[in-house]
């Protein structure tokens, strides 16, 4: 009999990301295209986040009762359909492409149970004392699927107009479909502990009733509001500082997506050996700190590499540890509740950072980082001080 396999959760997490990796970078030309007004194209870009903020905490709950594998085939069957959905929407013109779009959008967030449930399938296969390395897999994942994905998504428009990056995305996902029928065993032993079933606002009550578990939640919403924040304003700012086009912009993304998943698969395992979950974790967010400030004011290609690099490595350390701590303080029972709540607070960063800062990128083009580090530097220290005491080693 099959047992389960990390190796193959990583492939099912990557196929995923390759089709969300396809579609996410072209939202706005697709927009602009349609003549979005903004209202609209704001509630496209922001409408994915939002529904996994919704959604991520149920589907979470549902891989506790039921198991991880059904709930990744349903993510895996209704993605297809999204996707399929987004290239369908070329097929019209103006406002009536645009809803379709934006259904397309909605249904897919609805549906991205990908990342909260593998997270979970980690978890049930991990040791504690491994358990925090295994999740750097997701980043992994993640970080190299954002690679791949933009670059099919520029291939096939090229080759197949403006329907093609959905219909790949669509095939993609449908693939990502049978490999995980076929190849992934379930992780979940069903008879494990009591099931309590609890409404959304009841589940979030009790995930953060746990303090350090709450704290740590808390902890990944300031991470990723931080990091959203960079993701929406660096291309206006290299395209402002250094007049770079969408090509280099590409390759300068390329370059930290490379260097996080690269931290994530390989180098994270020393670094929590040396320094553990809890001080790695709080040394992160200050580098990511770090990062921020020295990006809007770097000089030259060379100080450019260096200020993404040292940004690209605390955004890359600070995830699995993060999760892998969250982890190891949940029952076994609750993982993909937990998880499922974890990743619903990052969503609802990702829904608000962009207003954000790319109102404050108005105003002045370093204001959203120097405010981002501040937030990154504060969080850091206080995961320090409240991480390491004594009373809270064992919660």
């Amino acid at each position: 009999m099959k047992k389960p396999s990390l190796l193959i959760i990583f492939f099912t997490v990557f196929i995923d990301l390759i089709g969300f990796g396809i579609v996410m970078p072209l939202l706005p030309i697709y927009n602009q295209q349609f003549g979005a007004p903004g209202w609209m194209n704001g509630a496209i870009v922001a409408s994915f986040s939002l529904m996994q903020f919704l959604f991520a905490p149920a589907w979470g709950k549902l891989s506790d009762r039921i198991g991880r594998r059904p709930v990744l085939l349903v993510s895996n069957a209704g993605s297809a359909v999204a996707y399929g959905l987004f290239g369908f929407a070329s097929h019209f013109s103006g406002e009536k492409a645009l809803w379709v779009i934006l259904a397309s959008r909605v249904f897919a967030g609805i549906c991205g149970a990908n990342l909260s449930v593998a997270s979970a399938y980690i978890a049930d296969v991990s040791p504690p004392e491994k358990r925090s390395k295994s999740m750097g897999l997701i980043g992994m994942a993640f970080g190299l699927g954002f690679i791949l994905g933009p670059a099919l998504g520029s291939f096939s428009v090229d080759k197949f107009g403006l329907s093609g990056p959905g219909w790949i995305a669509s095939a993609i996902c449908a693939l990502n479909f049978l490999f995980t029928l076929t190849f992934l065993v379930e992780s979940r032993k069903l008879s494990t502990g009591p099931q309590v079933r609890r409404v959304r606002l009841a589940q979030w009550a009790h995930t953060f009733q746990q303090p350090t578990v709450g704290f740590l939640v808390a902890l990944y919403f300031f991470a990723t509001f931080s990091f959203a924040a960079f993701e929406v304003t660096i291309g206006l700012l290299l395209q402002k500082k250094f007049g770079y086009g969408p090509k280099q912009i590409g390759y300068f993304i390329t370059y930290c997506g490379l260097l996080s998943a690269f931290l994530q698969g390989g180098g994270i395992g020393p670094l929590i050996k040396k320094l553990g979950e809890r001080k790695l974790l709080s040394v992160a967010l200050v580098v990511v700190a770090a990062g921020l400030v020295l990006i809007p004011y770097a000089k030259g290609i060379t100080g450019l590499l260096i200020a993404l690099g040292v940004f690209a490595a605390g955004s890359g350390i600070h995830r699995p540890p993060l999760f892998g701590l969250i982890s190891i303080l949940t029952p076994e029972q609750e993982q993909g509740a937990t998880l499922g709540v974890t990743q619903s607070a990052g969503s609802l960063a990702r829904i608000v950072a962009p207003v954000f800062a790319t109102t404050l990128y108005t105003v002045r083009a370093d204001l959203p980082y120097l405010i981002c580090a501040a937030v990154a530097c504060i969080s850091g220290i206080v995961a320090w001080s409240y991480l390491n005491r004594p009373e809270t080693k064992g919660h």
